[in-house]
C-alpha cells in the first residue's frame, strides 16, 4: 500500500502535516525526536556494556565458587489472589563481594 504512494501524493500528506502542527512546533517535534533516540542509543550501549561485564564477573566467580544448595524458585503473581496467570521466576545467583 504504501509502495505505491506517487510523489504528489507525498507532497500532500507532509502539507497536511505541516498544516496540523504547524511551522513553529515541527522542527522542536524533530530536535526532541533525535534527543530522544541519541538518550535510548547510549543508555542501549551502556547496558550491553554492563551485561557483557557482568557476564564476565559472574563465569569467572562460578568457576571459583563451589556449589550452593538451591532455594525453592519465587512466584510472581500477576494480580493479588490471582493463581492461574503465576509463573516461576528464575533469579541470577549473586554473590556477597566484600
Amino acid at each position: 500500500m504504501m509502495g505505491n504512494l506517487k510523489p504528489l501524493e507525498i507532497l500532500l500528506i507532509v502539507a497536511v502535516i505541516f498544516l496540523l502542527f504547524g511551522a513553529k512546533k515541527l522542527p522542536d517535534m524533530a530536535r526532541s525526536l533525535g534527543k530522544s533516540a541519541r538518550i535510548l542509543k547510549s543508555e542501549a550501549k551502556a547496558m550491553k556494556k554492563d551485561g557483557e561485564a557482568e557476564d564476565a564477573a559472574a563465569a569467572s566467580s562460578v568457576a571459583d565458587q563451589a556449589p550452593q544448595a538451591q532455594a525453592a524458585p519465587r512466584t510472581i503473581q500477576a494480580a493479588p489472589g490471582d493463581v492461574t496467570s503465576s509463573r516461576p521466576v528464575s533469579e541470577p545467583n549473586r554473590t556477597a563481594q566484600g
